[in-house]
């Protein structure tokens, strides 16, 4: 009787809607498996006897913490198992073919420019040096996972910006100039999408980022400056812990946000 009354929406203290909610986290963590779509609005305004506003706000809290997303014209889905994002250097080209994903990638800019004073010192420029900029969207199988901004050393990698910056940098860069990046320092934090953000990603604003921030050197010497925001829907990052930690030195003074 106790399991059926929790899959009942009843008048009382608790809002209509905090009661869907927990029924339909029960749904979706139980029974139904990742890309599943769950019932249509009307369905479930009539199977539990509430309004389609009630039904319409459940959802949306769920779609906002990321066991739901909303497919215009299609319906709405239970969220796919999060990919876990490597933490180690490999292109998001060769992670995706690995993953058995198409990768595609748009480019939004490409630009030789004075960088930010915090790229400039990552990559060992002076403050009045001008710096290779890319920003890009990096897809796979046609769905928006991340949005990138590097900055490149003009004297490592003279001629990036005449590349196929659609395809994997990382490959070219090895084929072009003989370059793979042989160390890097990565830190990583959380923010909201900023409405920028969310529309490149096809994502509502304030929805939960994961930004990395990677400074890749070849021999000692710097040369690039990435920052990626991934959707916080489709990554999550798992990290091997032990009790003795082997001394890798100070951390640099220019780790953290660009």
């Amino acid at each position: 009787m106790a399991g059926a009354a929790a899959d009942r929406v009843v008048d009382g203290p608790t809002p209509k809607h905090t009661q869907l909610r927990a029924i339909l986290r029960r749904m979706v963590e139980r029974e139904l498996p990742p890309g599943s779509a769950i019932p249509s609005e009307r369905e479930l305004a009539e199977r539990y006897d509430v309004s389609r506003l009630t039904v319409r706000t459940a959802i949306g809290k769920l779609v906002d913490e990321g066991l739901l997303s909303r497919v215009r014209g299609k319906g709405t889905f239970t969220a796919a198992r999060r990919m876990e994002l490597q933490l180690y250097l490999m292109s998001f080209t060769a992670d995706m073919r690995r993953r058995g994903l198409v990768p595609t990638t748009r480019i939004l800019g490409a630009t030789r420019e004075i960088p930010p004073a915090a790229a400039s010192s990552a990559l060992g420029l002076g403050g009045a040096d001008e710096a290779l900029g890319i920003r890009r969207v990096r897809l796979a199988d046609g769905v928006p996972l991340a949005v990138e901004r590097g900055w490149y050393h003009p004297g490592a990698v003279p001629g990036l910006l005449d590349l196929d910056l659609t395809g994997s940098l990382y490959a070219q860069l090895a084929e072009r100039y003989d370059l793979r990046f042989d160390h890097a320092w990565q830190t990583v934090w959380a923010e909201s999408a900023d409405r920028e953000t969310a529309r490149l990603l096809n994502i509502r604003s304030s929805s939960p980022l994961l930004v990395f921030r990677r400074i890749s050197s070849v021999r000692g010497e710097p040369v690039e400056d990435m920052t990626s925001w991934y959707r916080g829907d489709q990554y999550q990052v798992t990290m091997k812990l032990d009790r003795n930690s082997p001394d890798s030195g100070p951390l640099p003074e220019h780790g953290g946000r660009s």
